[in-house]
């Protein structure tokens, strides 16, 4: 067998090595990306941004996604846990908290926004997003993108991952 070309999305005007590091940590090409929104602290994608409607016509809410396997990896282990159920009880007790994810789902769609409307999602975020928990693999991604203090849900899942994965630890496979 042939070896596979890797076909750069028609919007991904960016790096070559990021795209096939990107294809590498997804196991397939990515769909949609637009740019690297967050790095590991080596250089390598962690977050990537992704346009609203994928080449396919296809309308995508997930703005960023999680690609660097290790936090995916981490991420998983607490979502298997129950955590998201947990969460999405606090945004129900806790007023403040729910208040600070409003203001992170209005600032996932800004971002969004930036990038193009598409009518089919107009509202929606991505993670459960404003209301609940559904995701943490998007909720962390945003965190990572956007920076402390956007995203109060993805802050607090990246303190509980800071033994298993950080950003500012490298953790990516060897080449």
């Amino acid at each position: 067998m042939g070896q596979r070309r890797t076909v750069r999305p028609r919007d991904y005007d960016g790096e070559d090595q990021d795209l096939a590091t990107v294809t590498a940590q997804l196991g397939r090409p990515p769909r949609g990306m637009v740019a690297v929104a967050a790095r590991c602290v080596c250089g390598r994608p962690t977050v990537v941004r992704t346009a609203p409607r994928l080449p396919d016509g296809a309308p995508f809410p997930t703005t960023y996604y999680l690609t660097c396997p290790p936090a995916v990896a981490a991420v998983s282990t607490l979502e298997a846990g129950g955590l998201m159920r947990d969460l999405t009880a606090r945004l129900a007790d806790d007023p403040e908290l729910a208040a600070a994810y409003v203001q992170a789902h209005e600032a996932y769609l800004r971002d969004r926004a930036e990038l193009g409307e598409v009518p089919e999602i107009v509202g929606v975020s991505a993670g459960g997003m404003p209301t609940r928990v559904k995701c943490l693999h998007v909720l962390v991604a945003h965190a990572l993108a956007a920076g402390p203090g956007v995203n109060p849900i993805g802050d607090e899942v990246l303190a509980l991952l800071h033994d298993t994965w950080r950003p500012d630890r490298c953790r990516c496979p060897a080449d």
